[in-house]
């Protein structure tokens, strides 16, 4: 393909319409036609990033191969691609400002007032044209966070409108992401929000040429000529984009409505016919599975499922894997700290996953509910701080090693888990952590063997603490074994109880490399050992 095609996608009306799945499943469709594609998302919050975002305001941070961390939509385009993205596919106003201003504290300006327009602009247009300029990549779709008509994203609204006119019309694309409600009264779906939204970009100086009409029941052909006429596009380029029991369904309902013809027609790219047989396949799996199985995720952020985001679709690709749908029971450790009725919060469960977190909140209603799930032989899955916990609870109740606790938490003489040698003396929060891919070295004859089938594994990291190398002796004197070992610096990675049916917990992030058609095997041998467990119950 002679020139990169940049397709821009942006939001309306109200957020958390589904921008990321929308650019995943464009991505997906592109690049299964045999396209070279990436993704990028622009953020317009001030943070350099969200690493140090609270789970309850922003959701998960995701991880990349390189150590970024990055807005969650990245999980998704991963996912749905299966490729791995950098820290080059996400970029936050406070990264571009960061940029602009280092620079003029350095005299790059020669002395220029470095304003809005054209600094902090010409910035985000490099960056937009960061990837297409490594000539890796056909095309690049960039996701614009926020909602058309925010102060904070109108610097990348510009910008695109700008690079749009440099590249050309026949190498640009503009797709908005919009809504209609259907107002029950009226018994009518309203299409004015859509309307006023794509005049919102009109003054801006930007034409959408493809509307993806998100709607609880999907939109007629009539609805579809009334905001074609009223928002200056063409009626084919008016995609509906209804409402779905699985976001997997996403793709094949935006290849029904040809979105990604529209598409290759409108850049004038020439390539092969679009190939998703088994895409198709895992949603069918997802909806018609042939069982189900129930498992219970203690942590301290149950009220924002977005927290656990890669968790959760971690779940459903494993699942569809397993044939089965993984039902999720919310255990709060809070609860679990002042009740001591362990076997209340438990009931109903065929395995149990503990997952990362940070401070001592719910820390004791955590290790609570991995005690009785160790002594009663339930599958278990600790994730990060889950596993540093469940070193903990065998240190107590098995090692009677009474004060035994994180280094995280409290000091006391036995800190089975303590801070990272690299990491004493370090005062930011920011990108300060063990973060990104890390090798480990995974031992022979052992059920992480069994899952992974290899000895070399690379898994991604976001934690400080780790397991106290002091005590590796005791724990495995009293029948722990380690199973993962990063061979660089002999950390402890993986661990395992042998006489156990599943007790496997990592210190890294499995989720993060969890893909649709490609489960992670902690998860998928994971709820094997679950749908064991709730068969041998019958």
């Amino acid at each position: 393909m002679k020139n990169v095609k940049y397709i821009f996608l942006t939001g309306g009306v109200v957020s958390s319409l589904g921008k990321g799945i929308a650019a995943s499943s464009l991505g997906l469709l592109l690049k299964s036609r045999g396209l070279r594609v990436t993704i990028q998302k622009f953020d317009p919050y001030i943070n350099v990033d969200p690493g140090t975002m609270s789970p309850y305001q922003h959701g998960e941070v995701f991880v990349t191969e390189d150590g970024a961390e990055s807005d969650l939509d990245l999980g998704h385009y991963e996912r749905f691609m299966d490729m791995d993205m950098s820290k080059e596919n996400n970029t936050t106003t406070g990264q571009v400002y960061y940029e602009v201003i280092s620079r003029e504290r350095r005299g790059d300006y020669l002395g220029a007032t470095v304003q809005v327009v054209p600094h902090i602009t010409d910035e985000i247009k490099r960056r937009m044209m960061k990837l297409g300029d490594s000539k890796k990549f056909d095309v690049i779709i960039t996701e614009i966070g926020g909602t058309v008509g925010d102060i904070e994203s109108l610097p990348f609204l510009e910008a695109m409108r700008q690079l749009m006119l440099k590249v050309g019309r026949e190498n640009s694309l503009s797709i908005h992401l919009t809504y209609v409600p259907f107002i029950e009264a009226a018994g009518e779906i309203k299409t004015k929000p859509t309307q006023h939204s794509v005049k919102t970009l009109l003054e801006i100086g930007i034409q959408p040429d493809i509307l993806v009409i998100r709607s609880h029941m999907g939109v007629s052909q009539e609805i579809k000529e009334k905001i074609a006429l009223f928002c200056n596009v063409q009626t084919n380029c008016v995609v509906s984009a209804k409402d779905v029991s699985t976001i997997y369904q996403v793709p094949l309902e935006l290849l029904r409505e040809g979105l990604d013809d529209i598409v290759v027609d409108k850049l004038h790219i020439k390539n092969g016919k679009t190939n998703i047989s088994k895409w198709k396949r895992l949603v069918s799996r997802i909806n018609n599975p042939k069982n189900t199985v129930t498992v219970g995720i203690c942590g301290k952020y149950n009220m924002v499922p977005d927290a656990y985001k890669s968790i959760l679709e971690s779940f459903v690709h494993a699942g569809a894997e397993n044939e089965v749908k993984v039902n999720i029971k919310w255990i709060s450790a809070q609860d679990l700290e002042k009740d001591k009725n362990t076997a209340k919060y438990m009931a109903g469960i065929d395995g149990l996953l503990v997952p990362y977190g940070f401070g001592e909140r719910g820390t004791e209603g955590k290790i609570r509910a991995i005690k009785y799930v160790r002594e009663n032989k339930i599958p278990f899955f600790g994730i990060c701080f889950g596993m540093q916990l469940a070193v903990v609870e065998f240190a107590r109740n098995v090692l009677k090693l009474k004060d035994a606790n994180s280094a995280e938490i409290k000091e006391t003489r036995n800190n089975v888990i303590d801070l990272m040698e690299e990491q004493k003396g370090i005062t930011e929060k920011g990108g300060t952590m063990r973060l990104g891919s890390y090798a480990c070295t995974v031992k022979r004859g052992t059920k992480t063997y069994a899952t992974y089938k290899a000895i070399n594994i690379h898994e991604r990291h976001r934690h400080r603490y780790e397991f106290n190398n002091r005590f590796r002796e005791q724990f495995e004197d009293a029948g722990m074994i380690f199973s993962g070992i990063n061979p660089d610096k002999d950390l402890v990675e993986i661990i395992e109880i042998p006489n156990h049916p599943w007790f496997i917990a990592c210190q890294f992030h499995p989720e993060l490399k969890s893909r649709a058609t490609k489960a992670h095997p902690l998860f998928r041998e994971f709820v094997n050992a679950c749908k064991k467990s709730k068969r041998s119950k019958k």
